[in-house]
């Protein structure tokens, strides 16, 4: 893909506020033609776009818990045969629970990984932790977690993918 525009960004702003705009609409509201729109539309979509979703409101599906853990891996993981058995192992449950919505790598803060999960009441949570205590527990050498009352007057800005991005 070529190198992106302002156009470019413009429309991936908007698309993130509302994916469900027409081309036409599109083009008022960035100030362009509906054909450029199609155009520009067409080409992220073949390298930018990786999809459209809905975001819920987890709160209002029952949800109400948001929890973002970090997780440290052991300094004996280190060799290059257990580091890749425990990345394969790890990767596998990771995809394999329903209730986490992002994982990965991460560095920062002491921490190797995080992930990013939402649970139906601290039970769930709690059922999903010792979970994965028992699958992988014994690669971790420390886990902390932020939980995040989903229900509570204290959110200020609901997860969503609205951001306003500036050519580099």
């Amino acid at each position: 893909m070529k190198e992106l525009r302002d156009v470019d960004y413009k429309l991936l702003c908007e698309l993130m506020r509302n994916a469900r705009l027409s081309d036409r609409q599109l083009a008022k509201r960035i100030g362009v033609s509906q054909p450029t729109v199609s155009r520009r539309r067409t080409s992220l979509e073949k390298g930018v776009i990786d999809g459209y979703t809905a975001v819920p409101r987890w709160e209002k599906l029952g949800y109400e818990l948001f929890a973002i853990t970090f997780v440290k891996i052991k300094a004996n993981i280190a060799s290059k045969e257990k580091y890749a058995e425990t990345r394969d192992r790890g990767i596998a449950w990771l995809k394999s629970q329903p209730c986490i919505i992002m994982s990965g790598a991460c560095r920062g803060m002491g921490v190797d990984s995080f992930m990013i999960s939402i649970h139906k009441s601290y039970k769930d949570y709690d059922d999903f932790l010792r979970n994965h205590r028992l699958e992988l527990g014994h690669f971790i050498e420390d886990l902390q977690s932020i939980l995040v009352n989903l229900g509570g007057k204290e959110i200020v800005k609901p997860l969503g993918f609205e951001c306003v991005f500036t050519p580099e």
